[in-house]
């Protein structure tokens, strides 16, 4: 009999959490996370981690396990969950992957490239050059090293430009040859798919409803604490949503509502997002829905048992 590993995604805000800790108990499964900004020990709010009442129903894995001030990849987090999926296979629980970073999910479903670690020196050195010759010119400098690498990486996305000239520049092979060779570890599993398929209306109101939340526990500490903490602007925790609009509300350039308004609609665009990766990536995950939860827990049971 194959192991089974069940894998839940869907947009922000809409309800992987709840349904996870009932799939949880009806499967005996833990429930492990696959949300970049879950990682982050210092943002319990605005990641949205579950709650303390959540986390005590079902065991929970890799919240809260990272330093907004660590550089935190999908190859480290695939490299986390391989021990907590073994960890639970030898308990006999069933592990269940939940959250709204695509890329996590692609490293379990796909793989991820061997690519060597990059040496510091490499990395700074290209970090510099970024700095030095800006987007556009830098980009350039990209596409004469690596060709391959033309329409496939915007010029504004600066993690990957540079990712990808510093890989040219240290294994003298581009970025997608390295992908081709590319493979799941998790072959032997029997892997049950899951995508919260929520519609549109819904999830706008239920991101207002988070937001207004958000604000009731705090949020605005939280950004406070992080800004004491002087992260590097390059690290990804900068880009968490509420972090730019929190600080420009403290500096006084917006009011509260506007700043609440300005949340909501980053984080439409998010979810926006989010479903769009599911559409080219997740083709043949199952899509479901209810207004009704009971109906969405049978209609997910359907899918992993």
């Amino acid at each position: 009999m194959s192991k089974k590993l069940v894998l839940l995604a869907g947009p922000t805000a809409s309800g992987k959490s709840n349904l996870a800790i009932k799939l949880a108990k009806k499967l005996n499964g833990e429930i492990i996370n696959a949300d970049s900004m879950q990682i982050f020990k210092e943002f319990t709010v605005l990641s949205s981690r579950p709650t303390l009442n959540q986390t005590r129903k079902v065991k929970h894995h890799l919240y809260g396990i990272i330093t907004v001030k660590k550089h935190f990849s999908a190859g480290d987090w695939l490299k986390q969950v391989k021990i907590k999926i073994n960890t639970c296979v030898k308990k006999k629980k069933i592990p269940i992957i939940v959250g709204g970073t695509g890329l996590y999910f692609n490293t379990i479903t796909k793989g991820i490239s061997k690519i060597p670690d990059i040496d510091i020196k490499t990395r700074n050195k290209v970090r510099n050059l970024y700095k030095k010759l800006g987007i556009k010119r830098f980009y350039n400098a990209l596409i004469k090293l690596d060709p391959k690498v033309k329409g496939r990486i915007l010029p504004t996305d600066s993690q990957r430009v540079q990712r990808a000239f510093e890989v040219k520049l240290k294994t003298k092979k581009s970025l997608y040859d390295w992908f081709k060779k590319t493979k799941s570890d998790f072959l032997d599993f029997d892997i049950r798919k899951i995508f919260i398929d929520i519609p549109r209306d819904i999830l706008l109101n239920k991101i207002s409803m988070r937001t207004e939340q958000m604000f009731k526990k705090k949020c605005i500490n939280e950004v406070k604490k992080f800004n004491n903490l002087k992260v590097n602007k390059s690290f990804s925790a900068n880009k968490l949503i509420g972090v730019q609009e929190i600080n420009d509300y403290l500096k006084g350039l917006i009011t509260i509502e506007q700043c609440k308004d300005l949340i909501n609609i980053k984080t439409r665009q998010y979810a926006k997002r989010q479903n769009t990766w599911a559409r080219g990536h997740m083709k043949n995950w199952n899509k479901l829905y209810s207004k009704n939860f009971s109906n969405l827990l049978k209609k997910s049971l359907k899918v992993v048992t």
